[in-house]
């Protein structure tokens, strides 16, 4: 089930359990008036209520892939109703022992796999357009045609605050969400700028050797999918590869 903000605001500690802490504190980290959460766009989507949410199963499981596939599929039908800085918040079911025990590195591991089996439930083919490469600068992650940036954060994060999570989370924002905020391109690096000012003040390390922008020669958007909680580069290869190339017909 898709969930608008107001839905969300209706849930109560006592019928929703987590589900109610997990909302209650995203609204807090993105609402924050003192500690500045830094990608700008993400506030003014929360405060504008153009975020759809949803609640997924442990992340580990086949369950929670079929969860998101589907939840992923209506979004991408209703997302451009819910105004130009539309986002997909998904909250996972977070067990106590994989929340306290898991590494980052075990948590990029189960982003990957579930990505994996995501797109292997889509029924449609990859886009043509789309290079099949994720080491082409020009790839990015597809769902029935609908092409996504992907944000994971996670308990592991104790660093990179801005990728910590006290929930396995995913955040899904449509390429045309991202392409009308280029568009305007003075405003757009007047933005960019303002957020990479954010990043230092927010995490305990440095900005992020990956973060870079979308169509330049040097960019890969997979590495910024999954954010390390250090400031060293991502794996040269990306988990994702050959994985998603075989045609649904």
């Amino acid at each position: 089930m898709l969930y608008d903000q107001a839905r969300m605001k209706g849930l109560s500690l006592k019928e929703d359990g987590w589900k109610y802490d997990a909302y209650r504190q995203f609204a807090m980290k993105l609402s924050d008036t003192a500690y500045l959460f830094p990608c700008i766009p993400a506030t003014i989507g929360f405060r504008r209520e153009q975020f759809r949410y949803g609640f997924v199963s442990d992340p580990r499981t086949d369950r929670a892939a079929e969860e998101v596939a589907g939840l992923l599929g209506r979004f991408g039908e209703e997302a451009r109703s819910c105004g130009k800085y539309a986002s997909l918040v998904l909250f996972f079911e977070t067990p106590a022992k994989l929340a306290e025990s898991c590494t980052v590195e075990e948590y990029r591991e189960i982003f990957w796999r579930l990505l994996r089996k995501i797109r292997s439930l889509d029924e449609e083919d990859w886009p043509e357009h789309i290079p099949a490469d994720p080491h082409n600068p020009l790839w990015e992650y597809c769902f029935r045609k609908e092409r996504y940036f992907m944000y994971c954060a996670t308990p592991a994060h104790r660093l990179r605050l801005s990728r910590h999570f006290p929930y396995f989370i995913l955040a899904i924002t449509p390429r045309w969400v991202l392409a009308d905020f280029d568009a305007n391109g003075a405003a757009a690096d007047h933005m960019k700028k303002k957020i990479r000012e954010r990043i230092p003040a927010y995490d305990a390390v440095g900005i992020h050797p990956d973060l870079n922008s979308y169509g330049n020669e040097d960019n890969y958007e997979w590495k910024q999918y999954f954010l390390g909680d250090d400031s060293a580069s991502s794996s040269s290869r990306c988990p994702f590869a050959d994985s998603h190339i075989k045609k649904k017909n």
